[in-house]
């Protein structure tokens, strides 16, 4: 059954790029304000028989069914007003919302399934906003490397079934889930994660009426407003091999992770819904969840006032990479 199982899924994920087409991509844009490096080079690399450096080993890192870029990222997008967006997206719809230097964007999830990936310029900061549908995680990050702004695409791999980005500056691989290079040149370095939520649009959009929506006009021709994953979102299958696995939790149970200090921690979405606020400790370190109207999730560092960047996936992802995470549990009864 379990083969089965992921026959299906697979067919399924090669039959969503069946007739795609990428057109030209233009030039990049001429001017780009500095941003962070990515962080951290790990001590735990390794290197191929061809001399290709690695932190992942290459047979763990599997094919999703499309080709390097056939899932075509985004690269020139545009933007339109959220009165233009209501006329196709539904009070009760799903989007990435992310608010930068001033400047409120939604991506709505009916097109970044069919992308994954969108390079942006967010109040002229380079910004790389992702969506793997098969983990549920919506991440944006900063996208500069060695000073440069680089463009992402879809490597049509997968680790932990998680999108594997490469840069288009030097071809490595990038996990998206923690934004960490595991395989190639920048093999160990990790990008400079950036706040989004997932949130539903009618809640967004009375809050932040003034943001700029993705628009459809992508330059690809895609049956946006459908969902080729169907019933996976619910359902108990995972399509690809992961490292590790935890039935304690359903496994596309939506969870918040965190880490604090090297360790991890996990949060279920209906707890923070349900209780509004989770004041809690990791490690010797106080933290405090809260939720707003709109959907924005928010986590500080109690003491030092300080933003924690969460990501939001399901649980079998977040376990994957984090086995040794800790998990949070509601005590009220």
């Amino acid at each position: 059954m379990l083969k089965k199982k992921f026959i299906s899924g697979l067919t399924m994920v090669i039959a969503i790029v069946i007739g795609m087409w990428i057109p030209l991509r233009g030039s990049p844009p001429s001017q780009l304000a500095p941003a962070r490096e990515p962080t951290g080079r790990s001590a735990n690399i390794q290197v191929t028989k061809e001399g290709v450096r690695y932190l992942v080993p290459p047979d763990k890192i599997v094919s999703g069914g499309p080709a390097k870029d056939g899932i075509p990222s985004i690269d020139h997008p545009k933007f339109i007003s959220v009165e233009e967006a209501d006329k196709w997206l539904a009070e009760d719809e799903s989007v990435l919302a992310i608010s930068c230097n001033g400047v409120d964007r939604v991506y709505p999830l009916q097109i970044l399934v069919w992308h994954e990936i969108v390079n942006d310029m967010i109040g002229g900061n380079p910004i790389v906003i992702t969506y793997c549908p098969l983990c549920g995680s919506g991440i944006a990050y900063e996208r500069t490397i060695a000073g440069e702004a680089v463009e992402f695409g879809t490597s049509g791999k997968l680790y932990n079934s998680n999108l594997v980005m490469y840069d288009r500056k030097t071809d490595t691989y990038w996990s998206q889930i923690g934004g960490l290079a595991i395989l190639g040149e920048l093999a160990g370095e990790r990008l400079v994660p950036v706040s989004i939520d997932t949130v539903v649009w009618g809640d967004w959009k009375v809050a932040h009426p003034e943001s700029e929506v993705l628009s459809r006009n992508t330059g690809y021709s895609r049956s946006y407003g459908r969902d080729p994953y169907g019933t996976y979102y619910e359902d108990d299958s995972i399509w690809f091999p992961v490292e590790a696995r935890d039935d304690r939790v359903h496994p596309k149970t939506v969870m918040f992770g965190i880490e604090v200090n090297g360790v991890y921690k996990a949060y279920r979405e209906s707890d923070l819904i349900a209780q509004g606020t989770i004041d809690d400790t990791i490690g010797a370190v106080a933290i405090s969840i809260k939720r707003d109207p709109a959907g924005i999730v928010s986590v500080t560092n109690i003491e030092s006032g300080e933003e924690i960047v969460k990501e939001r996936e399901f649980w079998f992802a977040w376990y994957a990479f984090h086995p040794e995470t800790l998990l949070y549990v509601d005590e009220r009864g």
